[in-house]
């Protein structure tokens, strides 16, 4: 169909440096952008000297303001789409009118930049080689709940979206469903000025945001970390939770070698992963790092 392009336009995370090239361009030529916040997103064009025309576009515009755009692609006119912070539609407004321009047969482009998600994959050092990505956790009752049992029997890493005033509380849960001693990482306000990244155990991020070493404002990433031991439905899962409950020193020898064993076909070396397990797990890492450990 004749029509114009949607274009999801990445915006940085937090430092205005990390706007992409490709993104200036495309902010520049397009005659309209849609903005979660024009407010914030004119910092950013005022940063690159862009003078397009914005709208506003957001979690609680009514259908008559994504009919509007909708209208303005259909006359042929291109349409930059962004959010405060990262890409459309993750996490962020954007999903609805992707999904009904590329119905009707539009152009919809992804201009990528930063990432939030994977800057925390990176940072961490935890997730492992697979991930799962969970965006915001429901904020209570049954969903909530049964969200964390998934979280906690995914032997995959999971990166959390969380305020920051609700991290003490999404930590002790997922403390409570995946275990006290399971890896994780708080990623605060990255690429900001008080970029913030605070490692251990989930007991020891709860007892980091009780004191106050992880201080209750700015963004927030929880990444949880692999574990092979992680139940899996029909595996035995405790009795009202997502947690195969390990017992005894080989069944626990026996998780720890298997977490060392896929760290290696991951690509990590087999010495950095008998010393990250062993970190983790409280088995010897000389014990870990021989190949015939356990057999």
């Amino acid at each position: 169909m004749a029509g114009g392009t949607l274009y999801l336009v990445a915006t940085p995370i937090g430092n205005l440096g990390d706007v992409t090239f490709r993104a200036i361009e495309v902010l520049r030529a397009v005659p309209l952008i849609a903005a979660e916040d024009t407010r914030i997103t004119r910092r950013l064009l005022a940063r690159y000297h862009i003078g397009t025309r914005l709208t506003s576009y957001h979690a609680r515009s009514g259908p008559g303001r994504a009919a509007e755009l909708l209208a303005h692609l259909r006359s042929g006119s291109d349409l930059a789409l962004v959010t405060d912070a990262g890409t459309p539609a993750v996490s962020d407004p954007g999903m609805e009118i992707v999904t009904a321009w590329a119905v009707e047969g539009g152009r919809v482009e992804a201009i990528p930049g930063a990432s939030a998600v994977l800057a925390a994959i990176a940072v961490s050092g935890i997730a492992g080689p697979r991930w799962a990505f969970e965006g915001f956790l429901p904020r209570a009752g049954r969903e909530r709940r049964e969200r964390l049992e998934r979280v906690a029997a995914d032997e995959r890493g999971s990166v959390i979206f969380e305020a920051p005033g609700r991290t003490r509380r999404t930590l002790e849960d997922l403390a409570a469903a995946c275990g006290p001693e399971r890896p994780a990482a708080v990623c605060r306000e990255l690429t900001k000025l008080h970029e913030q990244v605070v490692r251990g155990s989930l007991a020891d991020l709860v007892t980091a945001c009780a004191d106050g070493s992880i201080p209750e404002r700015g963004e927030v990433v929880i990444v949880v970390g692999w574990h092979a031991g992680a139940a899996r439905p029909g595996r035995g899962a405790a009795a009202g939770g997502g947690r195969v409950v390990e017992t005894g020193p080989d069944a626990a020898a026996t998780a720890a070698l298997a977490e060392v064993e896929a760290l290696v076909t991951g690509g990590m070396g087999r010495s950095e992963a008998a010393r990250r397990v062993a970190a983790t797990s409280g088995i010897p890492r000389r014990r870990l790092y021989r190949v015939d450990a356990g057999r």
